[in-house]
């Protein structure tokens, strides 16, 4: 049996809501907590070329629920604790995402910020610094607080990706969004795992197991995040390209916002979606298990039993 992860990468379409300095934490925060509707535009220029999507964003009382505009019968409904994916009103997956520790700092810096203006509105631009190398810019409207436009930036100073608001209505929409109901109790137990629980400036923040021997583990470097996932089948992906990181083999598949890598080890499949610029894959890539050929006899045992 194979496992995809056509529809575990959705969890990782928005930024994090953690950020490096203790002011634009609270603004982040307070950015979590407006309502409103809109539509994002999210481009990123990746090394196996552009990647761009349209969605709508439904937020209120601390949940957002994310649409593609492409597909409206898939939606991801996200909020303080966890996340659930719908595919034609039917739950088809969600785990509970409260982490049981936090990243204990960032070593990112944040600027005072700068007045300035989009789609009309009032807005404050905020620029994040890794020892003095730009990372990111974040634009929040300066009446209700939400985030209006995201950019990423390669450690090289070139863009990565943007995410931009082209239509926003702030307000309340709660009484237009229908409460997603999970079919069973989200909550995952937590597992011990040998996954490090640093990997470079990411620290693990949780992990979460099922019976099925499917392991899930969340980082986070204050800004930056990722899931790393391992299972006992093989995982695959959809047209992935070849990459080689650290001498090592992988499939990979760039989309818009994230980058997902998958491989396969002695023990059985791993993956790791994220939404890291390429400068920091090689780093994070190198702290877990390594690609390796399990042999014929124990891939076909995989394939019969999982």
């Amino acid at each position: 049996m194979r496992r995809s992860l056509a529809l575990i990468t959705a969890i990782l379409m928005v930024p994090a809501t953690a950020a490096g300095a203790a002011d634009l934490s609270d603004l982040l925060e307070e950015s979590g907590e407006a309502s409103y509707e809109a539509e994002q535009v999210i481009t990123c220029s990746t090394p196996d070329g552009v990647r761009d999507a349209v969605i709508a964003l439904t937020q209120s009382g601390g949940e957002i629920h994310i649409g593609a505009s492409v597909d409206p019968e898939v939606e991801v409904a996200s909020g303080d604790g966890g996340w659930t994916l719908v595919r034609g009103g039917s739950v088809v997956s969600s785990v509970n995402l409260q982490a049981t520790t936090s990243a204990s700092g960032s070593r990112y810096t944040v600027d005072d910020g700068s007045v300035t203006e989009y789609l009309g509105r009032e807005a404050t631009l905020y620029r994040m610094v890794d020892e003095g190398t730009l990372r990111a810019e974040l634009v929040l409207d300066e009446e209700v607080g939400a985030l209006l436009r995201v950019t990423t930036f390669t450690a090289d100073g070139r863009v990565y990706c943007e995410r931009r608001f082209i239509t926003f209505e702030p307000g309340d929409p709660a009484a237009e969004v229908e409460p997603v109901e999970p079919d069973a109790d989200p909550d995952v137990p937590v597992v011990e795992t040998s996954l490090p629980e640093e990997l470079g400036a990411f620290e693990r923040l949780d992990v979460y197991g099922d019976e099925a021997g499917f392991l899930f583990a969340y980082y986070s470097d204050g800004f930056f995040s990722f899931a790393v996932f391992e299972t006992p089948s093989v995982v695959t992906l959809d047209d992935p390209s070849v990459a080689t990181v650290n001498d090592r083999p992988y499939t990979r598949v760039f989309g818009p916002g994230q980058v997902t890598y998958v491989w396969e080890t002695l023990r059985g499949g791993m993956a790791l979606v994220g939404d890291l610029p390429p400068d920091m894959h090689q780093t994070v890539l190198s702290g877990l298990p390594a690609p390796a050929d399990p042999g014929l006899f124990r891939r076909l045992w995989r394939n019969l039993f999982g």
